[in-house]
C-alpha cells in the first residue's frame, strides 16, 4: 500500500475523526494516526473492490488474493492456502516475540445485494452483498497491519506482526480450522474488529453455534396418479421443522434455533424424493448447543420414521462463544477513545438522513456515530468463529460506526453504507485503534502477562473440542 494523500473517495470528501482524547497521545501515536489517515484512500480502495466482488464463503478467490497481494507488496511473508482452505492465508513481518495477530475477514452474504445508495436499489444479477461489512473488516485490518509493520521497522522494536486472512466467517467457520491446525499456538494476543452502527470496545461475549444440513430421502411418484407409492422427503423436512418449532418453548431463553429449507422439490405433481433443510442452533455455552442439538437430531430421526423416509446430516460449522478478556478490553476501550468517532461530511450526512428514514424501529439516533459507547460487559446473540480463536489465545476486539446509526447487520442498509465513504471511514478508525493497541502490547510486557493470566484462569478446566468435530473444511457449503 503506497502512501497517498487524503483523497476524495467515491465522491465523498474525507473529514478527520472526532477524537477528544488525542491531545494526550504520544508523538509516536500521533504519527501512527497521521500515517493511517494518509493511507485512507488505499484502505477505501481495498474495501470498495472487495465490496464489488461480494464473494461468499470459501469462494473468495479474488478478495483473498487482493489482500494477500497487498501485504506481499508491503514486504510481508505470505502463506496461502493454509489449513486446507484455498482462500485462507497468513502474512507476517518481523521476527521473534511478542507475536501480535490481527484477523481479517472478507466473505459476503448470499441472497442480499444493494447498490451504495440510501434508497432500496438492488444490483441486477448480483447474488450476494457485504451485509455484514467484511469488506471493511479485511481492508481495515490490512491497513492496521501495514501501519504496525512500518512502526516496528522505524522504531526497531523486536516482535512479529501477523495478519490472518480468514474466509467463510458467515457459517463456514474458517477460523476454527485454522485454530485446529495450530496456527495460533505461538501468538501472544489476537486483535479483531467488526463493522457496526456504533463505536464500542465493550467486553462482549457471543453465542456458541452449530449448523448442519439435514437431507431427507424418499420415493418419487405421481402425486395424483399414484400418491400411495410415494414417500415425500419434503414431508420429512416439514415434520422435522414442526417438531423443532414445538421444542422452542422448552429450551433456555438465551437459545436460538433457525432453519431454511434449501431443497423442497421441483414440481407439485411429483412426490419429492430428496429434500434438505439447513439448521443453526445457538446457546451461550458449547455444552448447551450440544444438548439442544441432540434433541434436533432426534426430531430429524422421528420425522424420517413418521414419514417413511430416511435422513442423514452433515455438520457444516460450529463456533465457540467469545472468551472475554477484560484486561485487553479495557485497553482497547482506551485506544478507541483516543481515536474517536466518525464525522460526516455534508454529503454523507444527507446520505445518512435518507437511509435512516428507511430503518423503522431504531435504537440509535443520527449523531451517535461521533460518540464512543460506555464500557460494559454484555452478551451478543450473534455468533462468530472468532470465538474459537479466543480460546486459543488472548483476544480482543472493537466495533466502529461503519453504518448509519440504527442499521442492523445483514440488511440492505448495511450493504449500502459498507460500499461508500461512511463505511470506509469506520474501517480507517478501526485500523487506528488496532494499530495503537498493537503498539501498546509490544511496549507493555506487564499488560501481555496480565492478559495471559486472565486467559489461563478463565480457560481453566475447559477442554476445547471444536463443535464441528474433525470434518474437513466445508468448501462447498455455499454451493
Amino acid at each position: 500500500m503506497r502512501k497517498a494523500a487524503l483523497a476524495t473517495i467515491l465522491g465523498f470528501c474525507i473529514s478527520p475523526a472526532l477524537a477528544a482524547d488525542q491531545a494526550a497521545l504520544s508523538p509516536a501515536a500521533m504519527k501512527l494516526i497521521a500515517d493511517i489517515d494518509a493511507r485512507h484512500g488505499e484502505i477505501a480502495d481495498l474495501a470498495s473492490k472487495i465490496w464489488g466482488l461480494a464473494e461468499v464463503g470459501y469462494k473468495e478467490t479474488q478478495s483473498s488474493k487482493l489482500l494477500a497481494d497487498t501485504l506481499e507488496a508491503e514486504g510481508f511473508a505470505v502463506k496461502r492456502g493454509v489449513a486446507g482452505i484455498p482462500t485462507a492465508f497468513t502474512a507476517e513481518w518481523g521476527s521473534g516475540d511478542p507475536v501480535i495477530g490481527v484477523l481479517a475477514e472478507f466473505d459476503a452474504l448470499p441472497g442480499i445485494n444493494q447498490d451504495a445508495s440510501p434508497a432500496r436499489s438492488p444490483i441486477a444479477g448480483k447474488a450476494a452483498g457485504h451485509a455484514c461489512g467484511h469488506n471493511l473488516f479485511g481492508a481495515g485490518s490490512v491497513g492496521a497491519a501495514v501501519a504496525v509493520k512500518d512502526w516496528l521497522a522505524e522504531s526497531k522494536t523486536p516482535g512479529t506482526i501477523r495478519l490472518y486472512g480468514t474466509p467463510a466467517e458467515e457459517g463456514g467457520s474458517g477460523k476454527v480450522y485454522m485454530v485446529r491446525e495450530g496456527l495460533f499456538k505461538d501468538v501472544d494476543v489476537v486483535l479483531h474488529w467488526h463493522a457496526d452502527d456504533k463505536n464500542s470496545a465493550e467486553a462482549e461475549t457471543s453465542l456458541a453455534n452449530r449448523s448442519a444440513k439435514f437431507r431427507f430421502t424418499g420415493l418419487s411418484a405421481h402425486a395424483a396418479g399414484a400418491p400411495e407409492r410415494g414417500r415425500s422427503a419434503l414431508d420429512g423436512v416439514e415434520a422435522m421443522n414442526m417438531m423443532t418449532n414445538m421444542m422452542r418453548e422448552h429450551v433456555p431463553q438465551d437459545a436460538r434455533i433457525h432453519y431454511v429449507i434449501t431443497k423442497g422439490g421441483s414440481a407439485p405433481n411429483v412426490v419429492p424424493d430428496a429434500a434438505e433443510v439447513f439448521y443453526y442452533v445457538r446457546h451461550p455455552k458449547p455444552q448447551g448447543v450440544e444438548e439442544i442439538w441432540a434433541r434436533v437430531e432426534d426430531a430429524a430421526k422421528g420425522a424420517a420414521l413418521g414419514t417413511g423416509t430416511s435422513v442423514a446430516w452433515e455438520i457444516i460449522h460450529g463456533s465457540y462463544p467469545l472468551l472475554v478478556n477484560e484486561t485487553l478490553a479495557k485497553m482497547m476501550d482506551a485506544k478507541l477513545r483516543e481515536v474517536g468517532g466518525v464525522v460526516y461530511t455534508k454529503e454523507e450526512a444527507a446520505f445518512a438522513k435518507q437511509l435512516y428514514a428507511t430503518l423503522g424501529a431504531r435504537e440509535r439516533k443520527l449523531g451517535d456515530e461521533t460518540t464512543i459507547d460506555p464500557y460494559k460487559t454484555s452478551l451478543s446473540y450473534g455468533s462468530t468463529d472468532v470465538g474459537d480463536v479466543s480460546w486459543a489465545a488472548p483476544t480482543v476486539g472493537l466495533n466502529t460506526a461503519t453504518w448509519v446509526p440504527g442499521t442492523p447487520a445483514h440488511s440492505w442498509q448495511a450493504v449500502a453504507a459498507s460500499g461508500m465513504s461512511i463505511g470506509f471511514k469506520g474501517a480507517t478508525n478501526a485500523a487506528k485503534a488496532l494499530a495503537l493497541a498493537a503498539i501498546e502490547l509490544y511496549q507493555n510486557p506487564e499488560l501481555r502477562a496480565a492478559a495471559r493470566a486472565e486467559f489461563e484462569e478463565k480457560r481453566k478446566g475447559v477442554k476445547y473440542r471444536p463443535l464441528l468435530g474433525d470434518r474437513k473444511p466445508a468448501l462447498d457449503y455455499r454451493d
